[in-house]
């Protein structure tokens, strides 16, 4: 798989800055951003030319007089209530506009069968981390709902519109957001891998399942496993893998908590989070990159996607934008505050490398030392 800019055809090779395993961005516009397409081989190394900021992370996620405003204002729960349903109204109004069946997606899901999954899938001892019970995405229930399970693939379908809005077709845009995740994990598990196959994989906060269902895609030898702390999330995810042609690896989906997974430890070639982490407090991130350290084998690789603190196009999001956000993600500040790279190479991790997969979102990869025991 290669890419190619939309102004012309091209390959992009991956670049390093004075022998830094930070990954150098070519600075553009969205005029010549990346897009996916397949190549001859998938041995190519590649960059992804989209904007970063000025700054190494938005000005409204530090403490300034505009984020003492917003927490002001959210702590005023009319308003509150106010700002979560707009915010809500946002991603809907973007469906929408795309030609996403919202509402009909959404029924189709809640007038279905997907009930009978959740006797397979809920683990009904696990107690829940104080921060899962928070109110998120505008559901006063969290994840715990199915209103929130039913709706959760059709606002991710929202969220990639957002961020790729030049996109000619909601397939492109997927194809864009997904193809350069996968991309930038297939090259540096085989830069750093020493040849080793990725043969088990586990998605973490897999949610419906969309991004584990991208990596069974793409990694079709490899036994892949889907955990999330919502039951009602993973019987949608299994629900779905169903209506699906059997694969010849099924997906298993698991019902626990990403920071305690009871998981066998150097089980897995490959432990991916994708958009989890801007949805928990550091001391869940600190713990949930513990449990990832102690899954992988020696020399395999973690992979993290979720919103990028340097983009352009985050870092110049409208105040108004980012109080409709805020009302929805309890523990951003939480996220945007935290050293990723740096709390990764506490955990022992080696090989830390972070680059802008689309124009909001970054993806960071990182290898187990091979002499760990």
């Amino acid at each position: 798989m290669a890419l190619w800019a939309s102004s012309s055809w091209q390959t992009l090779f991956l670049s390093y800055s004075g022998g830094s395993s930070r990954m150098r961005n070519d600075r553009r516009g969205l005029d010549s951003v990346v897009h996916v397409g397949m190549a001859e081989t998938e041995t190519e190394a590649v960059t992804i030319a989209y904007e970063e900021g000025e700054r190494e992370r938005p000005k409204w996620a530090e403490e300034t007089p505009l984020s003492r405003l917003v927490s002001s204002l959210l702590s005023f729960k009319p308003l509150y209530s106010v700002l979560k349903l707009g915010a809500r109204q946002v991603l809907i109004s973007t469906a929408e506009k795309n030609d996403i069946p919202w509402r009909e997606m959404t029924r189709e899901i809640l007038e279905s069968d997907v009930y009978k999954e959740l006797n397979s899938i809920e683990n009904p001892s696990l107690k829940y981390p104080d921060y899962y019970l928070s109110p998120f995405h505008a559901y006063d229930e969290g994840n715990l709902s199915w209103l929130a399970a039913a709706e959760a693939e059709v606002a991710t379908m929202s969220m990639v519109r957002r961020a790729l809005p030049y996109a000619s077709s909601n397939e492109k845009a997927t194809q864009e957001l997904r193809g350069n995740w996968i991309q930038a994990i297939k090259q540096h598990h085989m830069k750093h891998s020493a040849n080793r196959s990725i043969e088990n994989i586990l998605d973490i906060g897999c949610s419906v399942g969309v991004s584990t269902r991208f990596l069974a895609d793409n990694f079709p030898c490899a036994k892949v496993t889907g955990l999330d702390l919502s039951p009602y999330f993973l019987s949608v995810a299994q629900f779905k893998e169903k209506k699906r042609p059997p694969r010849n690896n099924p997906i298993r989906w698991i019902h626990a908590a990403g920071e305690h997974t009871g998981l066998p430890p150097k089980s897995f070639d490959l432990v991916s989070f994708a958009y989890v982490f801007h949805e928990c407090p550091e001391r869940a991130i600190l713990d949930l990159v513990a449990e990832a350290f102690r899954l992988l084998k020696p020399g395999g690789t973690l992979a993290v996607t979720d919103q990028a603190p340097k983009s352009k196009m985050l870092q110049e999001l409208s105040p108004a934008l980012f109080l409709l956000l805020k009302s929805t993600e309890p523990f951003l500040y939480d996220y945007y505050l935290t050293d990723l790279e740096g709390r990764l190479r506490e955990a022992g991790f080696v090989n830390i490398i972070s680059v802008l997969t689309d124009p909001r979102h970054m993806t960071m990869t990182a290898t187990v030392p091979h002499q760990h025991v």
